[in-house]
């Protein structure tokens, strides 16, 4: 797979706070909350899809 349009990621002003809260009928972390939270964020989720395909359709990996 070749990669001719390769996306930016998305920038945050510096100091940016995410607003989260845990789940409250079950437990979960607060870096899961806030990974949760992150993915609402169109930019970050395409981001993050397009990585992931970088990575596994990368041929290197497979090579030691």
């Amino acid at each position: 797979m070749k990669f001719s349009k390769v996306l930016k990621s998305p920038v945050f002003p510096a100091g940016h706070k995410w607003a989260f809260e845990t789940r409250k009928n079950e437990y979960e972390s607060e870096v899961t909350a806030l990974v949760r939270r992150m993915l609402e964020d169109e930019a970050i989720r395409e981001d993050q899809r397009a990585a992931w395909e970088r990575w596994r359709n990368d041929p290197t990996s497979l090579k030691r």
